[in-house]
This record gives structure tokens, sequence and C-alpha cells, in this order.
């Protein structure tokens, strides 16, 4: 244990890059006022930050889940010096090219901070691992290899939490006991399942461990046996305590603590060691790699982690349980968030785990000659361009709100749900709005739907709309006319590829390529004459060529050119703001695969994306024979 100070509490989160990425200070308060309350809690981040809305994270687990794709990263709690930035409340960022602000990570940001009070003219960053120099008399950071320079900025925010007393070196989970009834929402449900799964498998294994050995006499040799030391941010850390006699088995220690040993074995396929949410793959019992760390924690150096191992080989030891969870091509008996789940659950437990390596995505085809894409059947062309305007706009606002509503005479006593006033009073926007013809106390009934409203209202919500002559009841969300949205300017490219997709072995693949550029914002966007990014351009993605399939893409190829593919926002991705974003209709992105969500097999896809469509007013009766 430390001494009883005072630490600034840092929670961070493990980026695909291997980077930590801190919490702000007011999700960290969060956090931690959940975690006095039940150690093992889960906490809901949305709760504090609507654009964390999707995550929880299990502290038992010391997991983020994303609920959604089931995405799960690794957490750590982190502490720092109460005079440090973060004690402060001080945030050093960097501008991004779209012209927003990116915080450093909290290490770099404290490296930052101590030399900006000592009065330093600038900082090299090379000894953490980054080729910039920060000059703060410019307030300027510099690429020393391209020479780019970004600004750099330094801003007051939220301190994060203070605690005192004994700190642990490293969080040891799971901690605590839990209090309180069990929470009976799908992601506990999940949790507490696993949990119990895991008891019960682990069960079993520890009396085969040490109730069969010791009777076996063709038994040849015994791996590594460890015990699990230390658990630092879900990760853990395994202190070895004698080698096998057999041959072929090389251990690679790292750190410098002994600890006593338990009769537990792990071998382990992985070269970089982690509790991270694997999505491991059927795999015969041959070929893994066996790695031993003592249990020695670095607390502000998470870095010092990552290892550089050869290829170490030997057998799975009988006993430990391996999790067959889906591969490839979509088969095997457990889904991968539930075996994600149960895999660090037990990790976290200090139990023994066999993780098979991770599978990549299969993201593309394998390559493909240009004369073997060949069109569409029964689709004219291979490609759709849109430029800025070229759709027809509708007539003024009063002819198309008369379009599609007819007057009532007996008024019902009722809310017009776009002012709120009702709908027997005149519209809130009277005074606001002045239209010719168009009285305040007009009421009108939406001819498909039948809700009703004032007229002023309909006018100065389309108003405040895109302007393409449609309307869209508020309330049931009826499209009336034809929709259009604020897609810019781009390509659209779709032909056969002679490769099939999993689950449609009996027909060849569609394959649609997006190509949007960066650009200006225009009138109809959040900010225009701003520029905005076009993020990942162009975008691959596939149905299946078969009669649902080409009727899916008709309708697609409809939606590009009402510009309703597309649009620009925040991405719920990245968080940039001003980027070109998805518009509500889900395009598989990965080949021969489904580890992300988005790719293949995915028996219900056609028929969501066919609803999607719908639901922007591009359904099935806009096809012509």
């Amino acid at each position: 244990l430390l001494k009883n100070l005072a630490r600034v509490v840092v929670w961070e989160w493990l980026n695909e890059h291997g980077r930590w990425r801190p919490y702000s200070a007011a999700v960290c308060h969060h956090i931690e006022n959940v975690l006095k309350g039940d150690a093992r809690g889960t906490v809901v981040l949305g709760q504090v930050d609507a654009q964390l809305s999707p995550y929880i994270i299990d502290l038992q687990s010391m997991h983020q889940f994303r609920q959604d794709t089931g995405t799960m990263r690794p957490v750590q709690r982190n502490f720092y010096e109460p005079s440090s930035a973060p004690g402060k409340g001080v945030v050093w960022e960097w501008e991004n090219d779209n012209g927003s602000w990116t915080p450093y990570d909290m290490e770099i940001c404290v490296t930052i901070q101590n030399a900006y009070e000592k009065q330093h003219p600038w900082l090299d960053l090379t000894s953490l691992g980054f080729c910039y120099l920060i000059d703060f008399n410019s307030m300027s950071q510099t690429n020393r290899q391209s020479q780019r320079k970004r600004r750099l900025r330094r801003r007051m925010d939220l301190a994060y939490p203070l605690i005192m007393g004994s700190i642990p070196k490293s969080q040891s989970w799971p901690v605590g006991a839990s209090s309180g009834q069990p929470c009976s929402c799908q992601q506990c449900i999940l949790v507490n399942s696993t949990r119990a799964a895991s008891n019960a498998i682990l069960a079993s294994q520890r009396r085969k461990l040490y109730g069969g050995t010791a009777g076996n006499p063709g038994a040849v040799g015994t791996l590594t046996v460890v015990r699990q030391s230390n658990t630092f941010a879900g990760t853990s850390l395994w202190s070895p305590t004698s080698t096998s006699s057999g041959t072929n088995n090389n251990n690679i220690g790292m750190g410098g603590g002994q600890a006593k040993a338990e009769q537990v074995q792990l071998p382990l396929s992985t070269a970089n060691f982690s509790c991270s949410p694997v999505m491991p793959s059927l795999s015969s019992a041959h070929a893994h790699h066996a790695l031993t760390i003592n249990g020695q924690n670095n607390l502000n150096r998470p870095g010092t982690q990552r290892i550089s191992m050869g290829a170490a080989r030997g057998a799975i030891p009988p006993g430990v349980p391996a999790l067959p969870v889906k591969n490839l091509t979509g088969s095997g008996p457990v889904h991968p968030a539930l075996a994600g789940m149960t895999g660090i659950l037990m990790c976290a437990a200090g139990l023994p785990v066999c993780l098979t390596r991770a599978p990549k995505p299969i993201l593309h085809p394998p390559p493909i000659n240009k004369s073997d894409m060949k069109p569409v059947p029964g689709i004219n062309g291979m490609r759709r361009k849109t430029k800025k305007k070229h759709l027809r706009r509708g007539k003024n606002p009063e002819d198309v709100v008369r379009r599609y509503t007819e007057k009532i005479k007996v008024v019902p006593d009722e809310d017009c749900t776009i002012c709120m006033e009702r709908l027997v009073m005149s519209s809130g926007y009277e005074g606001v709005l002045q239209h010719k013809g168009i009285k305040p106390e007009l009421v009108g009934k939406l001819g498909k739907c039948g809700h009703m409203y004032h007229l002023l209202c309909l006018v100065a919500m389309y108003n405040n709309g895109n302007k393409d002559g449609s309307l869209q009841c508020p309330t049931c969300k009826t499209i009336y006319g034809e929709k259009t949205g604020t897609q810019p300017p781009g390509k659209m490219e779709y032909h056969v590829i002679p490769h099939c997709l999993p689950g449609y072995q009996d027909c060849k693949s569609i394959r649609i390529v997006y190509d949007i550029p960066a650009g200006i914002q225009t009138n109809e966007h959040p900010n225009p004459g701003k520029k905005f990014s076009a993020r990942g351009f162009p975008r691959h993605c596939y149905l299946p060529d078969n009669e649902k399939g080409r009727k899916v893409l008709k309708l697609l190829i409809m939606a590009w050119d009402r510009r309703l593919i597309f649009t620009i926002g925040t991405s719920s991705t990245t968080g940039e703001s001003d980027t070109v974003v998805w518009n509500e209709i889900h395009h598989k992105t990965e080949f021969g695969s489904n580890l992300t969500g988005h790719g293949y097999p995915d028996p219900n896809y056609l028929d969501n994306v066919l609803r999607e469509l719908s639901a922007q007013g591009v359904g099935e009766d806009n096809l012509k024979d």
C-alpha cells in the first residue's frame, strides 16, 4: 500500500491503438460515486454524458461495454498527485483536422503541465514515445518528422475526484461484496449469467485438476504453475514459480515481484497478454504460446505492460476451459459477447482460461480484376453522381402544407404537438410567422395519418426543414411527398463480384462503393461556410446478388438520388463533429465475417434495411416494374 496521502483518480479506457484515453472529470466523479456504493456494480455513462449513452462499465471485470455493438474495452483506475494537471482541473488539447480540440493522454497532459509551470520555453515528447515538440511561446505542437504544426491550448475544467487514505498500487478485482437487489436489465442479466456459468465450469475443472491428476500415470511433464498475483486495469499479472521439465516450453518474464503459487495452469495463444475483450475462435489443442509475467505493477506507466516475445510452444494442459465462440463463418455455440464477458470475468477472478487468438474481421473480398466486375442484372449502369442542387425543390411553404392537409371545421380540444398550445387556441407561432391566407387559428388534418396541427405550425416546421416539397408528420413520421436529405456531393458505384457472402453461398455478391470528398457546408447543413471532413471514403458495402439483394440496391440507389444515405453531423464512433456520417440506413461494410456487427451472416439484414428505407419514404411501392 501507498502512504496515507491524497490522490487524484483518473479513469481511462484503452483505445484500438493501445493508448489509455482519459474519461472527463465529470464522468470520473460519476464512476467514483457508483464505486462507493457497489464496488462490483455497473456504471451507466450516459447518465452523466449524453454522448456516452451506449456505454456502460462493469466494475468487476473492469471493462467498458458498448450495448448496441457488444464491443468491450479494458478500463483502468489511475492515480496522480493532487498538484498535477488533473488535480487542478487543467486540460491540454491539440487542434485536429476539422478544427475541434482533442485532449492529450493524461500522462502527456501531466508532463506538459509540469513543464509549463516550470516556465520551460519548449518540451520534447520523444521520451514518452511521441515525435512532437511543444512550443509554449507560440502554443503549438510540431511533428519533428513532417514539420507539421498544430495549435495547442490550455483550458480549465472540473478537477478530477480526490480520494484519501491507503491506496493500493493496483486495483484487484473482484472487490467488495454485492449489495441490494440484482438489477433486471439485459446487461446485468448477461453479467450475472456469465458469472454463474464461469463458477459452474471452474468448479468442474478444479475437481479435475486437484482430484484427477494425481491418479493419472500417463501425464507427462507439467506446464508452468502460476497464480494471479495482481490485476491491474482488468489485465492479470502473473508470477512464475516453476518451469516445466519437458522441452519446447519457453517462458518469458517481466517485472520483479514473486508470489506464492497455486496449482492453476494457464496457456495463452496471444502474444500481448491481456484480458481484453477477445472473441476467440474454435481451434485445436496444439501450438499455443505460454507466457509468464511477474506481478510488478507500474502505476502511472501502463505502457510498460506491452511485451515483445518470440513464439513459445506448449500444449494446452487438461482441465483448462477453452471458450468456443463464433468463428469467421458464424458457426459456434456461444455468442461472442457472452463468451467475452465469461472470459474476462473468469480472468478477473484469478481462474484459468484458454483464450485462442482473436480473429480479425474480413473487411474486403479477395483481389478482383476490373474485367470480373459485372453490371447488376436488372439495373441500368454502374454509377450515380449527385451534385449540390440537382433535385427539384418544392413550391412555397403554404402551397406544400395545403397540398397534404384538409381544413378542420370542428376543432377537437387537444394539443398541437408542434407548438403545444390547444388546437382551439391560436398557434404558438402567431406574431412570429406571417403568411397570407393562413390565419393562426386555422387547423388542418394530414391526409394519410389524420393527425391534426395548426396550419401555421406546419408552415414553421416546413421552413425549419429541408424545404424540398415534402412533409413528415412529427407524431407518426408518415412522409408526404418525396423526402430528400442533405447529403454532400459524391458518387455511388455498384457491380457484381465473383465471390460469395457468408450465408449466401448460392449466389455472387453486389459491391457498392460510396465516395464523398471533404468540402464546405452549405445553408442546409449545421454550420454553413465551415469545412466538413469525410473520413473512411471510399466506403465499400456488400449485398447478396439475389432477387431481394437487387431490390435493396434499387432502393438504395433511389435513396442516394434523394441524398438520404449520408448527412453531415457528429460521428457516434469518434465524436468528431462536422463530418460525413451515415443517415439511419444501415450498410454491411464487412465482407467475410461479422465480428463488428456490420457483416454477414445476418439473416435479418435485408428485411431490416427495407424497413429503414421505408421509414425514409423509400418503399417498395416506389419501384417501377
